[in-house]
């Protein structure tokens, strides 16, 4: 019983640690604004990814009593990492990103 209480738990946590992927983050700043990007799915595009929300409000973040305007977006590089499933095999997965360049008004 013990075995499988530990093995469940082990499961659960790879599963934690693999199914997450990087939400939105600037990846370029400077006094007057910056570059923002997030993941999204091809199926659900980047305008309806739950991360976009999130990049908006990081841009929001920045410009501290001040608003922003959008200079222009599109798709960023993705990345491509490495998914063990509980079978053991591994898959790659390719993760599509968006990119954000904003400006503090």
């Amino acid at each position: 019983m013990m075995n499988m209480w530990r093995t469940m738990v082990g499961v659960l946590a790879a599963l934690a640690v693999g199914g997450c992927a990087d939400g939105a983050k600037i990846v370029q700043q400077h006094d007057r604004g910056g570059v923002v990007i997030y993941p999204f799915k091809e199926e659900q595009g980047p305008v309806l990814s739950s991360f976009r929300k999130d990049a908006l409000d990081l841009m929001k973040e920045k410009c501290t009593g001040r608003s922003y305007s959008i200079v222009r977006e599109g798709e960023a590089q993705g990345r491509t990492r490495v998914v063990s499933p509980l079978d053991g095999a591994q898959e790659l997965v390719e993760e599509r990103r968006w990119g954000i360049q904003f400006e503090c008004k």
